[in-house]
C-alpha cells in the first residue's frame, strides 16, 4: 500500500451506510503505519497539533464527561509542559454531536452540518407554514359571509355551535389532510433535485415510522391552528340575522386581527427576503475575496511520500517544466489554503523557553511561492536545494513575535518543537488566507522537507486548460505507474470550503420565493374578495367622478400601510438574526441600509404588482354593470 507496506487482509466488513461520518476502504492499525518511517507527523513530542489525528474513547458508564474531564488535566500535567498546557487542552465531543461539529476535524466525511443549519431550516419551514395557515384563516373568515345563511338555517333546524365547530373543523381537516398527501408525493418526486440544491441522498427513506409520526402530528397541528378560529367566528354567527343576510364582510372576524394576520405574513416574507439579500452578498464577497494568493489555473495531484514517489517527482516536475502551458510546479505538503491544521510549539532567536502560540506548518519546496503567487513583502525565499535550514513565516507570524517591521524578523532564527537545529527566517510572505473565510489567518511558517512534499501544484496556461489537463494526466500514469491520478483544479477545491453556505443561500432563495408567492395568492384573494364586496360602493363612487387612479388608491392605502408596519417589523429580526449568521466568518460583510430599502423597494414592487392588477380591472368595470347586479 502507498508502496511502503505490505498488508495481509485479516478480515472484511460489511459496507457503512453511504450517510456514515467514517467512510474508509482499508483500515490498518496506528501502530502499523508508524513502522513505514514516514511518521514526521507522528513524532513523540507532545507540543503539536494536527487536524489529521482524533482520538475515540469507550467510557465506563460510571464515568461522566465532568470525571473524563479531570482525568484529562492529570494526564495533561504528567506529558505536557505547562507551557504547552497553557496554549493546548483536549476538549471532549460526544459521539452523537460528531456530524453536526466541525470544529475538531473528527468526521472524515463530507457533509457535515451544523445544527445551526437545520435549526434554520426548520424556523423556515415553520414560517412557511404559518403564513399558508394565516392565508387560510384570513381567507376563510372573509368568505363565512358567503355561507351566513347556511349556518343561520342549520341552527335554526337545531345545530349546536358544537356541532358548527366540528363541521368547520373537519373540512379544514380534509383539505389538511389532501394537502399533506400531496406534500408528500411531491417530495417524492422532487428528491433527485433536492439532492442537487442540499447534497440529500437519493436512497434517503421518506417514509419511516419516524417521519409518519412527524407528518401526522404537523398536520394535526395545521389543522387546529387553520380551523379553530374560523370555525369560532362562523359558528357565532346570530340566526336571525345570518338568514336576513345582515351579516358583513367588515363585521366578521375582527378587522384588527385580519390586519395583524396580514402584517405578520408579510414580516415573515420581509424577514426571508432581508435574510436571502444577506447570505447573497456575502456569498458573493467569500467568492470574490482576494485571498492572498494564485488560485487561478492551477492544477493540484495529490501524491505521495514513500521513497520511491519522492525519487520520481524531480523527473515528473522536469517533464512538466519542458511543456510551454507549464509556468511553474512546487511540491508540497499542503496547498496554500485549505481545512488542515498542523501546528507545533517552537522557540524563537535562540531562547531556551518556547513561545506562547502555536505556530501553523506548511512544507514546500522553492518553487511554492512563485507557483501560488505569494508575494513578498521583505527579504525572498530559501535555496532550491535546503532542507531545514532556511523558512518563510507570514505577516501574522511576525507581528505576533514582536516585529514592528517584517524587515526586523529577517535573520533571526526558529527551532520547531520536533526539530533539533535552528532554521533562519530568509523572508516574510503578505498574508494570505490559509483556510476558509470563516477563521483568522493564523501564524505561519513555510519550509522545505523532501520527505513530506508529496503534492503537485501545477501553474497552467489559460488558453487550452482541457487539453493541458489530458496530457499532464498521461505523464503522471507514465511516471506513477503504480497510482491513480486524482487532480483537481485549485479554484475548485477553494469553492468547496463554501458548499453548505452556498447551498444555504439558495434554499433561502427558495424560500423566500415561496413565502412571496404565499404572500401573493393571500393578497390577491383578499382583493378579489373585497372587490366583489365593494362592487356598489365602486360603482357610485365613479358614477360621482372617482378616477381610476382613486379607486386603485380605495384598494391599496391599506396594504401599503401594513406592509410598512410590517416592515418595521421584520427589520430587527433580521438583522439579529443575519448578525448571528454573519458571526460564523472571520471575514464578512456589513449588513448596510441598502439591504433593507431593497427588500422594502421590492416588497411593495410585489405586493403592487399582486393586488394592482385587481384593484385596475375593478376600477375599470362600468358603473352600470356594477349598480344592476346590484
Amino acid at each position: 500500500m502507498d508502496n511502503l507496506l505490505t498488508l495481509k487482509v485479516a478480515g472484511v466488513v460489511e459496507d457503512f451506510p453511504s450517510n456514515t461520518d467514517f467512510p474508509f476502504k482499508v483500515m490498518i492499525s496506528y501502530a502499523t503505519w508508524k513502522t513505514t518511517g514516514n511518521n514526521y507527523n507522528y513524532n513523540p513530542y507532545w507540543g503539536g497539533t494536527s487536524s489529521n489525528h482524533q482520538v475515540f474513547m469507550i467510557m465506563p458508564d460510571s464515568y461522566t464527561a465532568d470525571k473524563m474531564s479531570g482525568l484529562l488535566k492529570i494526564w495533561m500535567t504528567k506529558y505536557y509542559k505547562k507551557d504547552d498546557i497553557r496554549k493546548n487542552f483536549p476538549e471532549l465531543q460526544p459521539l452523537s454531536e460528531n456530524h453536526f461539529d466541525a470544529r475538531f476535524g473528527t468526521s472524515t466525511a463530507d457533509h457535515i452540518t451544523t445544527r445551526a443549519t437545520i435549526n434554520t431550516l426548520m424556523f423556515i419551514g415553520v414560517l412557511i407554514i404559518i403564513m399558508a395557515s394565516i392565508n387560510f384563516i384570513n381567507l376563510t373568515t372573509a368568505q363565512s359571509v358567503n355561507r351566513s345563511k347556511e349556518v343561520g338555517i342549520r341552527k335554526v333546524l337545531g345545530s349546536s355551535r358544537g356541532q358548527l365547530i366540528g363541521q368547520v373543523i373537519g373540512e379544514t381537516g380534509i383539505i389538511v389532510v389532501s394537502a399533506a398527501v400531496f406534500g408528500v408525493l411531491l417530495a417524492k418526486l422532487a428528491l433527485p433535485y433536492i439532492e442537487n440544491i442540499a447534497s440529500v441522498p437519493k436512497t434517503i427513506p421518506l417514509i419511516t415510522i419516524n417521519s409518519i409520526v412527524f407528518i401526522a402530528v404537523t398536520v394535526l397541528v395545521i389543522i387546529l391552528l387553520s380551523g379553530i378560529y374560523p370555525a369560532l367566528v362562523l359558528s357565532g354567527f346570530k340566526p336571525v340575522l345570518a338568514i336576513k343576510n345582515k351579516i358583513t364582510a367588515a363585521s366578521v372576524g375582527g378587522v384588527p386581527l385580519r390586519r395583524a394576520l396580514v402584517v405578520t405574513q408579510f414580516a415573515i416574507s420581509q424577514l426571508l427576503i432581508i435574510g436571502t439579500l444577506v447570505a447573497i452578498n456575502q456569498m458573493n464577497y467569500v467568492n470574490r475575496a482576494d485571498l492572498g494568493f494564485n488560485k487561478e489555473a492551477v492544477l493540484i495531484i495529490p501524491g505521495y511520500t514513500d521513497s520511491l514517489s519522492l525519487q520520481r517527482a524531480g523527473a515528473f516536475k522536469q517533464l512538466l517544466l519542458q511543456r510551454p502551458d507549464v509556468k511553474s510546479v512546487t511540491f508540497s505538503s499542503d496547498v496554500p489554503s485549505s481545512d488542515n491544521n498542523w501546528g507545533s510549539n517552537f522557540y524563537y532567536n535562540n531562547s531556551k523557553k518556547d513561545i506562547d502560540f502555536t505556530a501553523y506548518m506548511k512544507i514546500a519546496d522553492a518553487d511554492y511561492f512563485k507557483t501560488y503567487g505569494l508575494q513578498f513583502i521583505t527579504g525572498n525565499g530559501y535555496a532550491p536545494n535546503d532542507t531545514t535550514s532556511q523558512m518563510v513565516v507570514n505577516e501574522t507570524m511576525a507581528q505576533k513575535l514582536g516585529a514592528k517591521k517584517p524587515e526586523d524578523i529577517v535573520g533571526k532564527t526558529i527551532k520547531l518543537g520536533s526539530m533539533k537545529a535552528w532554521a533562519q527566517i530568509t523572508g516574510v510572505v503578505k498574508d494570505f488566507k490559509t483556510n476558509s473565510l470563516r477563521e483568522q489567518v493564523k501564524p505561519l511558517i513555510i519550509f522545505p522537507n523532501k520527505k513530506l512534499q508529496g503534492i503537485a501544484g501545477i501553474k497552467l496556461q489559460t488558453s487550452n486548460l482541457s487539453k493541458s489537463v489530458s496530457e499532464i494526466k498521461s505523464i503522471w500514469e507514465k511516471t506513477y505507474t503504480e497510482y491513480a491520478y486524482n487532480g483537481y483544479f485549485m479554484d475548485e477545491s477553494i469553492q468547496n470550503f463554501y458548499a453548505q453556505e452556498n447551498q444555504l443561500a439558495l434554499i433561502y432563495k427558495i424560500f423566500a420565493g415561496i413565502a412571496i408567492f404565499i404572500s401573493c395568492l393571500g393578497l390577491y384573494g383578499l382583493v378579489s374578495f373585497m372587490a366583489v364586496q365593494r362592487t356598489k360602493e365602486v360603482g357610485i363612487r365613479k358614477v360621482l367622478g372617482a378616477s381610476v387612479g382613486s379607486i386603485v388608491y380605495l384598494f391599496s392605502k391599506e396594504f401599503i400601510l401594513l406592509l410598512f408596519i410590517s416592515f418595521v417589523i421584520a427589520m430587527p429580526a433580521a438583522w439579529y438574526i443575519m448578525s448571528q449568521w454573519l458571526q460564523n466568518f472571520a471575514y464578512r460583510v456589513d449588513i448596510g441600509a441598502g439591504v433593507f430599502m431593497l427588500a422594502i423597494l421590492l416588497s411593495v414592487v410585489v405586493a403592487f404588482l399582486t393586488f394592482g392588477y385587481k384593484a385596475i380591472s375593478t376600477a375599470l368595470v362600468n358603473p352600470v354593470k356594477s349598480l344592476r347586479s346590484e
